[in-house]
């Protein structure tokens, strides 16, 4: 065999055409590279010495990797000072607990956040590759599903950034939610394979193990003290994954729990004696804890997995965090009392509720304390943050199936429900005819459940709202009760993002001009400094280079759009935008009904008469839960809708709608610079916050929607006329319903116009009636319009309507895009975060020196 140079071009033998340029380069580990000299030979170093792939390969894929692991030498100096720093200064720590992180790709992200984009692009230049191209390798990390999660690694990402001392912990799933793909039936769901080959960002520690128990008996000792004993035990094997703040030395840990059998549990008599399922049986139950997020609940087995991951999560965190609190002590032993000096952590949602059982179980069980110091110590630990206001989303929990697998748990929540009810009749007598609804144990016969909400507001110290609307929803309707007992407990916490990952990174053509106009790139630190922009929305020249930087990030979509849906989109058309889970009270179903209802007025014009309208192309996207009947058939109706509009000749070149596969943060990295409209229309008073709304103001994308979750503040923020405002309000919805419900409902005639344009079969024959006949009445198939997609129908399509006419006039709509960038200052979750640790968690800066 010749040199690397001789056979370079000798493809079909496996080498790569590029590893000839890997030979110029030195293979000489400068693992602390700044330069991006020294940058290339550390990626050529991975290359050489630590190889995933046969020699002399050296393809994008390959790349990635090595410059990844590069990547990952920074982070982990970093990473290992902030953990030393953390374990010296002993600073009150928070530990952010979370069913899922929607964490997308690392790589730009860290190289960003290191501020080192100009030398990577340099150093991967030199070894004929380009960044652009390297980054499309990584797939995103299947750790969640919509806007809890990216919420999680938003705040991941301002923990750092503002050098707090914090910690994420999750569950590292293997297959995630699912992939989207689209066929002709719709959506279809397959495994994620972000693990299938290996993720260079986690790190695992072989050191850092758990035992978690499952069922078992109680056990009563002579003393009185209880021990859960016998059933399973799993356990919990920590990977821990950098997050890197932005420009500074602070890298914290988003640490994910594997769930694993030893070695000891593999019966090999059983095995060789053929039973190979028996065998290994524990090795598969450990397996099938972290194999999906949200698994199907429809069985007591799927219950059963489900209650599975919570507890999991929860009690390798808890043991976990028990275990720094000790390990950091001077000397002696430290007293719990100062437990909720140190330590305070948050139940996102109500996924890590039983982290309240299990650290009162934890503290009395193991380390001795009894009810009273115990409960104070929990109590002073744990705050909560609610997340939705849905019935359906307040977990409740069969109290069979958690009797079964968590019998010591359930003793103890019985105890904390019993002493809540104690309370209540003792101090709070008026309070006693509501106790129905206010107790943790929900006693019907029929079917008795645990509340978890109600078990996290009687067990924290705080419990938050998300946005201002939901927050006094809380207090006013879903909590109130509970705020007449605790008048202090109830808080609200706008949610944020981070305008790294979601200006700075994304949008680089628009992060460059407003750091030229503003004179300073502080802003991705300091988002209240775009107010400043305000200055410059009538300049013209301001206004030519926010116009060209927006049509650079529309032309890159539409692109990614020709790509993946084989769909050709217009840039210069109006980019029509709505990404987010599908659901119901979301209302896909109203944007697809007005795409329905615009094509047939189209199709019914002249062609003089459609030149004058303004050309749209609707993007959807969003995946539809598994078992989530009609949001299944709403993404097969958004592409049966495209299917047909965006191959006739009369209406194409005015109208598009494109059904997006597959969102997920990379997506959304393309989709919202791009955008022009975004869609946030769900029914007022149903959405928490949403901050994808953010995201979208934030890179100057006007908004169309209700006045819910954010909505309402980010309106405020931007200024009235810079907001395309429809619908009902939060306080009118529940008289419209009842209104609904009584036949007292007249329905506007487009929107029965669009109903029976697809009941006619223009869009294939595909029974769409039970879909919708959700919207009328009280029918076998729904609630009666329970989300009142008919009654804001007609306000919804006079908004669209504005939004056209204001499309027209160039200047007046760049005018609204730049100040709707200038007022997303409040909307970092830099500011949210800074909020969080001031007023629940009172903890301070611990910046690595």
């Amino acid at each position: 065999m010749g040199t690397v140079e001789e056979v370079s071009g000798n493809t079909k033998s496996g080498l790569s055409a590029k590893s000839g340029v890997l030979a110029k380069i030195p293979a000489v580990a400068h693992p602390l590279a700044e330069e991006p000299a020294e940058i290339a030979s550390n990626i050529n170093y991975h290359v050489q010495y630590n190889p995933h792939f046969s020699p002399f390969k050296f393809e994008p894929e390959q790349a990635f990797y090595a410059t990844a692991e590069s990547v990952r030498n920074r982070l982990i100096q970093q990473w290992n000072q902030t953990y030393l720093h953390f374990h010296k200064a002993d600073p009150k720590q928070t530990y952010y607990l979370s069913m899922e992180y929607l964490q997308g790709r690392s790589l730009t992200n860290a190289i960003g956040n290191l501020d080192s984009q100009d030398a990577y692009i340099d150093a991967l230049n030199k070894l004929g590759h380009d960044l652009e191209e390297i980054v499309e390798q990584e797939k995103d990390a299947a750790l969640g599903n919509g806007g809890l999660g990216r919420l999680a690694s938003c705040f991941l990402d301002s923990m750092a950034t503002l050098n707090l001392p914090a910690w994420g912990y999750g569950l590292r799933y293997r297959y995630g939610l699912f992939k989207q793909c689209i066929g002709k039936q719709g959506q279809e769901e397959i495994a994620e394979d972000w693990l299938e080959k290996f993720s260079p960002w986690e790190v695992i520690r072989h050191d850092v193990v758990f035992p978690v128990r499952f069922f078992g008996q109680i056990e009563v000792h002579a003393s009185g003290s209880r021990k859960w004993v016998g059933g399973e035990v799993i356990q919990a094997l920590a990977y821990d994954v950098p997050i890197p703040g932005f420009k500074t030395k602070n890298t914290i840990s988003l640490r994910l729990w594997e769930a694993k059998a030893g070695a000891e549990d593999f019966n090999l008599f059983q095995f060789n004696d053929g039973q190979y399922e028996s065998a290994a049986q524990l090795h598969s139950r450990a397996q099938q804890i972290c194999a999906v997020l949200y698994p199907g609940d429809a069985t007591e087995d799927g219950k059963l997995l489900r209650l599975k991951q919570q507890f999991f999560l929860c009690s390798a965190s808890l043991q976990d965090i028990i275990f720094r609190f000790k390990e950091r002590k001077e000397k002696g032993v430290r007293q719990w009392s100062e437990f909720p000096n140190k330590v305070a952590v948050q139940l996102n949602d109500t996924h890590p509720t039983l982290a309240i059982p299990e650290l009162m179980r934890l503290l009395m069980d193991d380390e001795g304390l009894g009810w009273d110091e115990a409960w104070d110590v929990t109590t002073r630990t744990i705050s909560y943050t609610n997340h939705t206001v849905l019935p359906e989303a307040l977990e409740k929990w069969s109290q069979t199936v958690m009797w079964k697998l968590l019998p010591r748990h359930m003793e103890i929540i019985e105890e904390i429900d019993r002493r809540f009810i104690a309370m209540i009749n003792s101090k709070h007598p008026g309070l006693e005819s509501k106790l129905s609804s206010m107790c943790i144990m929900d006693n019907n016969p029929q079917k008795p459940v645990v509340r978890m909400a109600n078990l996290c507001v009687v067990s924290s110290h705080t419990v938050n709202g998300v946005a201002q609307l939901h927050s006094d929803i809380l207090k006013s309707e879903l909590f109130a009760d509970y705020v007449s007992v605790w008048p202090t407990k109830f808080q609200n916490k706008t949610n944020g993002i981070t305008p790294r990952r979601w200006l700075r990174f994304c949008s680089p053509e628009l992060s460059h001009i407003i750091t030229k106009w503003l004179k300073t790139d502080e802003w991705a630190t300091n988002l209240d400094l775009l107010a400043d922009l305000r200055q410059f929305a009538d300049s013209a020249a301001f206004q030519v280079e926010w116009e060209s930087a927006k049509m650079a990030n529309k032309q890159r979509l539409a692109q990614y759009v020709q790509q993946v849906t084989g769909v050709s989109i217009d840039p210069n058309s109006l980019f029509d935008i709505q990404v987010k889970r599908i659901h119901e009270y979301k209302r896909q179903l109203l944007n697809i009904l007005g795409a329905v209802y615009r094509y047939k007025t189209l199709k019914e014009m002249s062609p003089e008469e459609r030149k004058r309208a303004t050309p749209r192309t609707i993007m959807i996207g969003g995946k539809a839960f598994a078992t989530y009947t009609n949001a299944r058939r709403i993404v097969k109706l958004v592409n049966d809708v495209g299917a047909v509009v965006n191959t006739d000749p009369e209406v194409s070149s005015y109208l598009k709608v494109v059904f997006v596969p597959n969102y997920n943060v990379s997506v959304a990295e393309k989709l919202i610079p791009g955008s022009e409209l975004s869609q946030h229309i769900s029914t007022a008073g149903m959405e928490a916050s949403g901050t994808s709304n953010m995201k979208f103001a934030l890179n100057g994308c006007l908004i169309i929607g209700t006045l819910d979750g954010a909505n309402v503040e980010i309106r405020e923020e931007i200024g009235e006329e810079n907001f395309f405002l429809f619908g009902a309000t939060a306080d009118e919805v529940p008289r419209l319903r009842k209104e609904r419900e009584n036949g007292l409902f007249k329905p506007d005639p487009r929107f029965e116009e669009a109903k029976q344009f697809i009941r006619s079969g223009a869009f294939g024959s595909y029974d769409y009636n039970p879909l919708l006949e959700s919207l009328e009445g009280n029918s076998g198939y729904g609630r009666g319009d329970y989300f009142l997609v008919g009654h804001d129908f007609p306000s919804y399509m006079d908004a669209q309507a504005r939004v056209d006419e204001a499309y027209k006039d160039r200047k007046r709509w760049i005018k609204m895009s730049i100040l709707s960038t200038a007022g997303s200052g409040k909307f970092s979750s830099d500011r949210t975060i800074s909020q969080y640790a001031k007023e629940i968690w009172n903890i301070e800066e611990c910046r690595v020196p």
